[in-house]
């Protein structure tokens, strides 16, 4: 894996306006991130639904404007580029969408929806009969799936069709928004093997976008956490599951199903739901929230770093006791 970034997001901001005439003002999706994916890495964004972890991912696509910050792709910046220049960018970074089967038009084949990549940006000299079969192959697929149609598909061969057009035009980076959405377990771990598989084999870059910590536990080598649009963690995959150092990760990998009932008890709940963007919470966003916030948190905004946290948590630290009520 090369140390060279091929993608990079400094402070970016997302803002959406809201109201109209003299009420109109802007809430902010995504607030000032910043990362980096290396060649051949797989980073994974993962947070609550609203966290903005696909609007994020949408604004490095060029699918949606960014307010302020930068994006470099590949050495070039490309926020800002009008749609036809995004065109050639998108030849070489590809995005599969969260929905299996409704991203898939009903009316194609499998074979044409696997090739529609190379008619929308040139096929010139390609047989594509043949690249419908090789790419089928590569996903693991018969290539005679070519004549069938996306409602003759299961959930796990629409998700691996889609893969398979996501790599059509041999990609530099791959995002998967939601990669193992509505998948049951076993098939989740078929397509979370095939893409680490694919990494391997092509040297792409990964970004993973899931609202499920643990299914990149296995496939992302970096992980950043968001809430409420800021990044709250970011580090090595396996060391943020060994020891989660931010109170949302903390419960968020708790909240994994766990068989084992003598550790059903360490399960986080967090209170109340998410807030609103119209309304951030003063402060430490997520103090509303957490079950170890203190009295600076709901004041102080913890000050930028890898763990967004005024007092980040000790390895094995449990939430503490409620008090009795009467």
């Amino acid at each position: 894996m090369s140390e060279d970034p091929i993608l990079k997001v400094e402070k970016v901001e997302v803002s959406f306006p809201v109201g109209r005439g003299l009420n109109r003002s802007a809430i902010l999706g995504v607030a000032g991130v910043s990362f980096e994916v290396r060649r051949g890495e797989t980073f994974a964004l993962v947070g609550e639904s609203g966290s903005g972890k696909t609007t994020l991912a949408r604004a490095v696509n060029g699918l949606q404007k960014i307010s302020t910050g930068a994006i470099t792709f590949e050495g070039g910046r490309i926020d800002g580029l009008r749609k036809s220049a995004m065109k050639p960018i998108r030849r070489r970074m590809s995005m599969m969408f969260q929905d299996p089967v409704g991203s898939l038009s009903p009316r194609m084949t499998v074979g044409d929806l696997v090739t529609e990549p190379y008619r929308i940006h040139g096929a010139d000299g390609r047989n594509l009969r043949e690249e419908a079969a090789r790419l089928l192959t590569l996903v693991g697929l018969p290539a005679d799936f070519a004549t069938r149609y996306p409602h003759q598909l299961s959930g796990g061969q629409a998700r691996r069709v889609g893969v398979a057009r996501a790599i059509a035009l041999d990609p530099a980076l791959v995002i998967a928004d939601e990669p193992t959405a509505g998948l049951d377990v076993s098939v989740q771990g078929e397509v979370l093997n095939l893409l680490n598989d694919l990494r391997e084999r092509l040297g792409l870059a990964m970004v993973i976008i899931t609202h499920n910590l643990h299914v990149v536990h296995h496939v992302a080598d970096r992980t950043a956490v968001m809430y409420l649009g800021r990044f709250v963690e970011t580090g090595e995959t396996g060391t943020m599951f060994a020891a989660p150092r931010h109170p949302y990760t903390a419960a968020l990998l708790s909240a994994n199903p766990e068989p084992d009932p003598d550790r059903i008890h360490d399960r986080i709940t967090l209170p109340a739901e998410v807030p609103s963007l119209l309304s951030r919470p003063s402060g430490c966003e997520f103090h509303t929230r957490c079950p170890w916030v203190q009295e600076t948190c709901r004041t102080v905004a913890p000050p930028p770093g890898d763990v967004a946290c005024h007092f980040p948590l000790a390895p094995g630290a449990k939430p503490p006791a409620k008090e009795a009520t009467a």
